[in-house]
């Protein structure tokens, strides 16, 4: 028995006591890619650990336990194989067989009447890894094949069906708001047994490593991150069939452009199956009607949203854009771009004759109730963003290029120039209108009394210069207070990422009054800055930071944010639940978690920056 084990190395088995000291043989395989355990008396994976990249990262189990079997099993090995059986049942036909290879993993399952075979459930706890499976959906809510199941910082398998027809996978995943109740969080993928219109069915799950850029990546470690990573962008939401923040979360209309600027580089996922395809299925939801964060109506976060926030309609046109560029789809286009089309009149509409896009709070300072009666404008919703926001109107800037070569692809001249001179107009205006002379730097925003609130925000004027609102030797001025404030403030952990603000919001213009999520008794906010929206430390929105510096040349000062991010990307190091009941996905500036999503995939548009490098 020895000699034969050794010969089936990787294969490794454990032998525990069992009932009346019978030994209970417990399947395992190891090797640089994968982990894999089986339950003794059941087909059912225990342990499916992966490491894409092949370091022997294989120490967490992201699956929780199965449930207790309807019917016991024997196992028997065979070769390499591991086939289930009914228990005292040694001569039918095993219901599922399992076999290893490095970075394989093979399934094959039998029908019978008097023995259904259970379907294969994998319960992924997503306090070890928020795991998603990326595909399309069929009408019932299944994902069909081939599909992605991507363990966010561990790795990723592309699941097949080689035997069998029409074969889905089940997916759900929920995420229970009660903190105290953690075991009600789950995501939920179910791969199907053999079934009588299937007698026989066959799945692969291979081990794969999807990421762009040139090869030699891969031989330097600096960028294990980016690579184990990419990935984690892109979360599906089986409740919504549509891109959220992670899988068990809110879809929220203001950031699919960052999803479709990461799909816009992203290799195949699948023989049929790209990145940009989620990013069309999205896309698709929200022309159907359906509602998101930051948009009227979205009753499952807060009903009482009273007006669309001035980043959602930019970030649907980029992202349409996006999809369009990619895919070539100019079928999908002719169909959808009155919808489109729709989606930048509401955006224009919020133009009152200046140039840029208004939102109807108005921003001044002291109107916030701290119970959010009002909502601020745009992603960055505890800060008191109203009236000319300068992030939003840098998307909308950026959303109105894109919609005029939009037109000339739908053969719309008359709209191609009608969002050429908008866009025009909205650059002529912005500069003048948020340079605060002061600082330095643009504000964030400018409410309806004519002031300028400005703390020193680091996403706004990145997002400007990246997206070309800025002339280059402005953009390197604003670049330099930006840069010399962070130095004197202190500001030197860039493995937590950045500070959306460098200095703190003060209590009137900060919508938030608890002081653990950045708010406070102090008049000048400094009791809850570095926590959360106040001044925390997150990789959200670095990105364009990180690419306003490469634009203009400034590499070294872009490296030293963006290889020590990196480097917590492949540590896990945004992602996951602290001993503090917070997430990781925010900081304070000593490492203090304050986050609450688990993973919010905004934070990985960082990586995008590599390929700017």
């Amino acid at each position: 028995m020895l000699n034969r084990l050794a010969l089936l190395i990787p294969l490794l088995f454990i032998f525990t006591s069992g009932m009346a000291n019978e030994p209970v043989f417990v399947p395992q395989f190891q090797s640089s890619y994968l982990r894999v355990e089986l339950a003794p008396n059941q087909p059912a994976f225990t342990v499916l650990t992966v490491d894409s990249l092949g370091k022997k990262k294989l120490e967490k189990n992201p699956l929780r336990p199965p449930a207790a079997p309807n019917k016991s099993y024997d196992v028997r090995q065979v070769g390499r194989r591991f086939e289930y059986r009914p228990a005292g049942q040694p001569a039918s036909a095993p219901v599922w067989t399992f076999e290893f290879s490095d970075r394989q993993v093979r399934l094959h399952s039998n029908y019978s009447a008097s023995n259904p075979p259970p379907p294969l459930l994998l319960d992924i706890n997503p306090h070890v890894s928020r795991g998603t499976l990326l595909g399309l959906f069929n009408d019932d809510g299944t994902i069909r094949l081939p599909a992605i199941l991507h363990l966010p910082n561990m790795g990723t398998f592309r699941i097949t069906a080689t035997q069998g027809m029409g074969l889905a996978l089940g997916y759900d995943a929920q995420r229970h708001k009660d903190k105290k109740v953690r075991i009600n969080d789950f995501v939920k993928v179910s791969i199907p047994g053999a079934s009588a219109s299937n007698s026989r069915v066959s799945f692969t799950l291979d081990v794969v490593d999807i990421w762009p850029g040139p090869p030699q990546l891969s031989q330097d470690p600096r960028f294990d991150g980016y690579r184990r990573d990419w990935l984690d962008m892109f979360q599906l939401a089986p409740r919504f069939r549509a891109l959220a923040n992670h899988a068990a979360s809110d879809v929220v209309p203001f950031t699919v452009f960052e999803y479709s600027a990461m799909a816009l580089r992203t290799p195949a996922l699948a023989p049929g199956l790209t990145a940009l395809d989620l990013v069309r299925a999205t896309l698709d939801r929200y022309l159907s009607g359906m509602k998101g964060y930051g948009q009227v109506g979205y009753i499952p976060n807060d009903a009482t949203i009273p007006y669309d926030y001035t980043d959602t309609y930019p970030s649907l046109l980029m992202a349409a854009s996006d999809y369009v560029r990619g895919s070539k789809d100019d079928v999908w286009l002719k169909k959808n771009y009155p919808g489109i089309k729709a989606w930048a009149a509401k955006m224009l509409a919020m133009d009152h004759g200046t140039g840029l896009i208004e939102y109807p709070v108005s921003g001044n300072s002291g109107i916030w109730d701290k119970k959010f009666s009002s909502h601020a404008a745009n992603w960055w919703d505890d800060v008191g963003f109203g009236h000319l926001d300068a992030y939003s109107n840098a998307l909308a800037y950026k959303s109105l290029l894109d919609m005029a070569d939009l037109a000339k692809r739908a053969n719309q001249p008359e709209d191609a120039r009608l969002y050429a001179a908008r866009a025009e107009k909205l650059r002529s205006v912005y500069y003048d209108t948020f340079y605060n002379s002061a600082t330095g730097m643009l504000a964030g925003w400018k409410s309806s009394d004519g002031k300028l609130h400005d703390y020193y925000f680091t996403f706004v004027n990145s997002t400007a210069i990246t997206y070309g609102l800025v002339p280059r030797d402005k953009a390197n001025k604003i670049m330099d207070s930006m840069l010399a404030k962070m130095k004197d403030v202190g500001y030197t952990h860039f493995e937590y990422g950045l500070p959306g603000n460098l200095i703190p919001i003060r209590q009137d213009d900060y919508l938030e009054a608890r002081q653990e999520w950045g708010g406070g008794t102090k008049a000048d906010g400094s009791d809850g800055f570095q926590i959360y929206e106040n001044g925390g430390a997150t990789a959200c929105y670095a990105y364009f930071t990180i690419e306003a510096l490469y634009q203009l040349g400034r590499h070294k000062e872009a490296d030293a944010i963006l290889f020590p991010m990196l480097k917590s990307f492949e540590d896990g190091g945004f992602q996951g639940s602290a001993p503090n009941g917070r997430s990781y996905d925010w900081k304070s500036w000593d490492g203090k978690p304050y986050g609450y999503e688990g993973l919010l995939v905004d934070g990985y548009l960082t990586l995008l920056a590599v390929l700017s490098r």
